[in-house]
């Protein structure tokens, strides 16, 4: 577990606690612009039967394990949530400028540069919090 980062002023706990018709009317906006640490993250969450797919725009700023709190607090939600299957897309394979610190995370993480109809050319990962990842 990483130190503790708020997520727009609320701990992973506080997010995990929310109720859910409080949690689903937060996330049901679209995509939205946050603060993880001293970053600035544009992102949505797109939540189906089949689990969760988080879609991660932008990140400004950061360098405090902002992908790995992030992480850490989308596997926690899904266990919580029943959500068999994560699906993260990382628009960060065509930056004009790269994060490479953030590059080399991804390809740790198992990510891998693909190209999707709806996304261009992004980081995408699938991801079975109980399971495999592919």
């Amino acid at each position: 577990m990483t130190a503790a980062i708020d997520i727009d002023g609320l701990s992973g706990e506080e997010w995990l606690a929310l109720p859910p018709e409080e949690f689903d009317a937060l996330v049901s906006v679209g995509p939205v612009l946050f603060r993880v640490g001293t970053a600035e993250v544009l992102a949505e969450l797109r939540v189906a039967p089949d689990g969760a797919t988080i879609i991660l725009g932008h990140i400004d700023g950061g360098g405090e394990g902002v992908l790995l709190r992030l992480w850490v607090l989308a596997r926690a939600l899904c266990h919580q949530r029943g959500w068999p299957r994560l699906e993260w897309v990382v628009h960060a394979a065509t930056c004009a400028r790269p994060n490479r610190k953030l590059q080399r995370m991804l390809a740790l993480k198992g990510f891998q540069v693909v190209t999707l109809d709806e996304h261009g050319k992004v980081y995408h990962l699938v991801d079975h919090p109980q399971g495999t990842r592919t």
